[in-house]
């Protein structure tokens, strides 16, 4: 009698596990220097420094200088360092890069670059356009070695060049330049003209000194006041009466 055949057996199934997906890298670093000589980086610490004194009281002003700006997720590619960017609507705070779909999907609304000899006609037409592109509201950019300064504003949903900055007041920021001064002249929103910290503390030394001789003065004016009442004492007269 042949015996019963053994039930054949399904070969098992293999369970591959889900793919994870790689993670989107979005660098703090374009690998390129924040500037290229002395001169643009003093203009670039200038803006950014004057603006951070002008907005200091406001947690809502974001501030920052060479800073990698993400507009789109997903797309790591698709990035600028403006050498400084102000953001209104957005706390202060740090930053390893501005991921825009982070910062509820605010753009910059302020740009500045600080042009250095190496800076090409073609890279800051493609600088205008990626802040175009990317809601800018102004733009401005300074060739500190010829003080030539220009500026750009959103109008129609365009970035428009503007015909002159002679007085012109930044709509978002209330600074207005003297482009006619060599160098460059701004001034804040109270009118003040932007410092670097060396002339800042030269102002604040200034000041001190001020204060120190009008109190030397006071305290002359004092003991003279004293002098002469101790000698009408002397003569038998009642300096609070005179």
């Amino acid at each position: 009698m042949t015996p019963p055949s053994s039930p054949t057996t399904s070969p098992s199934l293999a369970i591959t596990p889900p793919v994870k997906p790689t993670p989107i890298v979005y660098p703090d670093s374009d690998g390129k220097p924040m500037s290229d000589n002395t001169l643009q980086y003093q203009w670039i610490v200038l803006f950014k420094e004057n603006l951070e004194v002008q907005f200091g009281s406001d947690p809502q002003v974001f501030i920052a200088g060479d800073l990698l700006w993400y507009p789109v997720e997903g797309h790591p590619e698709i990035a600028k360092a403006p050498d400084v960017l102000v953001v209104f609507g957005r706390p202060k705070g740090y930053r390893g890069s501005y991921q825009q779909w982070r910062e509820d999907d605010i753009a910059p609304q302020v740009v500045f670059e600080i042009l250095s000899p190496n800076n090409t006609r073609a890279e800051m037409s493609r600088k205008l356009l990626f802040y175009h592109q990317y809601g800018v509201e102004e733009y401005y950019i300074y060739d500190p070695q010829k003080n030539d300064l220009r500026g750009w504003i959103r109008r129609d949903g365009i970035l428009d060049e503007l015909d002159s900055l002679q007085n012109w007041q930044s709509p978002r920021l209330g600074i207005r330049f003297d482009p006619a001064e060599n160098p460059l002249k701004v001034y804040g929103a109270d009118d003040t003209p932007f410092l670097s910290t060396l002339e800042r503390e030269q102002l604040r030394q200034g000041e001190r000194q001020r204060a120190e001789q009008e109190r030397q003065r006071a305290e002359q004016e004092r003991q003279r006041a004293d002098r002469l009442a101790a000698k009408l004492r002397e003569l038998g007269l009642d300096p609070k009466i005179l």
